[in-house]
């Protein structure tokens, strides 16, 4: 939820921010009408009790004669009262829905626009170059025998895949690379839960534009996390934090789940848009006034991941309009992925400032020693999306695949991965 005193005393920043995310200005007026509404009733009901408080002392002290007509008056206050408290919870009602129908405040100088507007802020590392054709990740996966795509489908349906073999122990290996460097940067490990109640799901800002990418259990009023950073978020829920020694920093490990409604006929052949897939997440507490330097802190470690792991790659700064409702900016880092000749995304970070804090209620104590929602940011360090990547830009003609040095000592030391007869 965005800054309530920010909307009240410059409605222009936050209507500037929803003209580069190209949303509705309008609900900006909606939601500022709808706080003053709100605020006024409240005060109208409080009024009403404090008079009924006062009445109630005056009844008491009345002599028996009096009490008949006196009490007469109670009635009818206490009627009022009533009307006045339905007001202030209706009008509360409204604020809240209107108020957090508005997604973060993106910062100054974030490009504004649509999916297609973002800036390449630099790109690094040598594209590969093949003298023979090169084998997309499918097929590669295939012959190492690593991926298996049609006894997945068979098993649960489109989009959904086996990695076997090398596959498993690859993924396996990346993960563990990536929890290594997590844990030498200071960020404690969790498991997280991959089932949610709907107010933590609500709470990280994923039940608004993208609700339809979740799978929901209808039954248990659960939903499937597609990241851990919904968990992550969770974790600290209706808590007051420590931050004066620097940030809360959880790495965690889990299963993700996403529907990809709407995105058919994307990417369907291989495992780049999957619905089940394994992430380790970086998550950071932090004092808003340091956010901003440990989003570079996130993305540096990243980019030395996919350096380390010989892949080309780009950052870009993504524009507003393709901004999730949470971020307040965010960074892609998009591999190049040889067999489409395009940059893929494999990983990205975001700054969601005080959003999700202020819908968790996630709090520190400033030095003044009055509390204030804490800053929450987010970064994937590896996933399987990775593997797309590794395979297709360390291929060998025979179909073999050069593992990056960095990741041998979580393979045994495993310098090539070879094909193998098919079963």
């Amino acid at each position: 939820m965005i800054d309530v005193q920010l909307l009240r005393a410059a409605p222009e920043i936050v209507e500037r921010s929803q003209r580069m995310r190209g949303a509705s200005v309008g609900l900006v007026a909606e939601a500022a009408a709808a706080d003053s509404e709100r605020r006024e009733a409240i005060a109208e009901f409080e009024r009403l009790r404090a008079a009924q408080n006062a009445f109630g002392k005056r009844v008491a002290a009345a002599s028996k004669e009096e009490k008949p007509a006196l009490l007469q008056e109670v009635k009818q206050l206490a009627a009022d009262v009533k009307a006045a408290s339905e007001r202030s919870t209706a009008a509360e009602a409204r604020a809240d829905r209107l108020l957090g129908a508005l997604p973060n405040v993106v910062l100054d100088d974030v490009p504004p626009g649509g999916e297609d507007d973002y800036v390449v802020l630099r790109e690094v590392g040598e594209r590969p170059a093949f003298e023979f054709e090169p084998r997309d990740h499918l097929a590669l996966g295939e012959l190492l025998g690593a991926i298996d795509m049609a006894r997945g489908a068979k098993v649960s349906g489109a989009r959904f895949y086996y990695l076997r073999g090398i596959g498993a122990r690859l993924e396996m290996a990346l993960m563990q690379l990536g929890l290594e460097r997590a844990l030498s940067a200071g960020f404690v490990p969790l498991i997280t839960p991959t089932l949610v109640k709907p107010e933590i799901m609500a709470g990280t800002g994923f039940l608004g534009e993208h609700a339809d990418e979740i799978y929901r259990l209808e039954a248990d009023d659960l939903y499937l996390t597609g990241t851990s950073e919904v968990a992550l978020a969770g974790y600290h829920a209706d808590e007051i934090l420590d931050v004066t020694e620097g940030p809360l920093r959880y790495a965690g490990w889990s299963t993700c789940y996403r529907r990809e409604a709407g995105s058919h006929g994307k990417d369907t052949r291989g495992i780049i848009r999957v619905h089940q897939f394994n992430k380790l997440e970086m998550f950071s507490y932090i004092d808003p006034a340091f956010a901003e330097a440990e989003h570079a802190r996130l993305l540096a470690m990243q980019e030395a991941m996919l350096t380390d792991l010989g892949l080309a790659y780009r950052v870009i700064d993504t524009a507003a309009g393709d901004l999730g409702t949470s971020a307040a900016r965010k960074y892609d880092v998009e591999a190049w992925v040889p067999t489409q000749g395009a940059y893929r995304e494999l990983t990205s970070t975001s700054n969601c400032t005080t959003y999700q804090a202020r819908r968790l209620n996630i709090r520190y104590r400033a030095e003044s020693g009055r509390t204030a929602p804490v800053a929450t940011l987010n970064g994937t360090l590896a996933t399987t999306r990775w593997i797309v990547a590794i395979l297709e830009t360390h291929q060998r003609e025979d179909g073999s695949v050069a593992v990056p040095a960095v990741l041998r000592p979580f393979l045994g030391g495993l310098e090539v991965l070879e094909p193998v007869p098919a079963r």
